[in-house]
């Protein structure tokens, strides 16, 4: 009796392990496609010719529209009772603090670039609201393909492919938080090229966001706002007149970004569980209040 348990035991372990490659393969293939689709257009334009960018929208809309299809497939081999859409991060339930609560929080972490924005930009806050508010503006961005591709394609697709349908396969075999911080590292081997962006915290944290919220569109939301800052040019905040409020900006949203973490990803706020928690078995605080 005992060598049969350890018989089915040793299968279970082997399946699982199988399990795991599979899950691994299959992120390592989705990261390829995506950046693959980047370069199958041969042209001696910059990568910022309006022309280059519209054939690259082409090809990264087909891929990301297709990579639900690995998570489809997955799901059926692993009999996985949660629908499709909400492994996607695709749900009504707690949207709107989805929208709000990441967001603020990833403007928190930007106290001290806001701070330093704020006091050179010749704009005052009505100015700013009244271009915000003026339809113009918005046809103007619109128009541009540049903001396009940094504010809206970029952000959507890099996060569906690399957070909401990576998560996913990842986190049954690897626990939410070797999930969280190995899905960068798939990022970082398609955008090999900008091998800088993988050292940059902000990607852990918005798988954090991903798996915490269950919602795809609060990364979205933070990885265009990232997009639209840059990294921050601490370099120019130390020459800057104003260094002392501005240095202290950067210091205050460092530490309030740490101290409002977690209230603010609490899963208790996007509906518990969210449907990426029912996919471990390891409990998270991840995943419960």
């Amino acid at each position: 009796m005992a060598e049969e348990e350890g018989i089915v035991t040793e299968q279970m372990e082997e399946a699982s392990g199988g399990l795991c490659w599979l899950s691994v393969l299959s992120c390592l293939l989705l990261a390829c496609c995506y950046v693959g689709s980047l370069y199958v257009w041969r042209s001696d334009l910059p990568r910022d010719h309006p022309a280059v960018i519209k054939r690259r929208f082409t090809s990264v809309l087909v891929v990301s529209g297709l990579s639900p299809l690995f998570v489809w497939a997955w799901r059926e081999f692993t009999a996985t009772v949660s629908p499709l859409l909400a492994l996607l991060g695709i749900r009504l339930e707690g949207f709107i603090p989805a929208i709000v609560l990441p967001l603020l929080l990833t403007m928190v972490l930007f106290l001290g670039p806001l701070m330093q924005l704020s006091m050179d930009s010749p704009w005052s806050f009505t100015d700013g609201v009244h271009v915000v508010l003026d339809p113009c503006f918005w046809t103007l961005c619109l128009s541009d393909m540049r903001w396009l591709r940094n504010q809206v394609v970029a952000p959507l697709t890099e996060e569906l492919v690399f957070r909401a349908c990576m998560l996913p396969m990842l986190v049954p075999c690897a626990g939410p938080s070797t999930a969280i911080f190995t899905c960068p590292l798939f990022f970082g081997v398609a955008h090999f090229h900008h091998v800088i962006e993988l050292l940059r915290f902000r990607q852990g944290t918005l798988s954090g966001i991903f798996f915490s919220a269950g919602h795809l569109i609060g990364p979205v939301l933070c990885h265009s706002f990232c997009n639209y800052m840059g990294f921050p040019a601490i370099s120019t905040a130390l020459e800057h007149p104003q260094r002392l409020a501005i240095l202290s900006s950067y210091l205050m949203g460092v530490l309030l970004f740490f101290m409002l973490l977690f209230p603010l990803t609490n899963p208790s706020y996007y509906g518990v569980p969210t449907p990426v928690c029912t996919l471990t078995s390891s409990p998270s605080s991840l995943c419960f209040s």
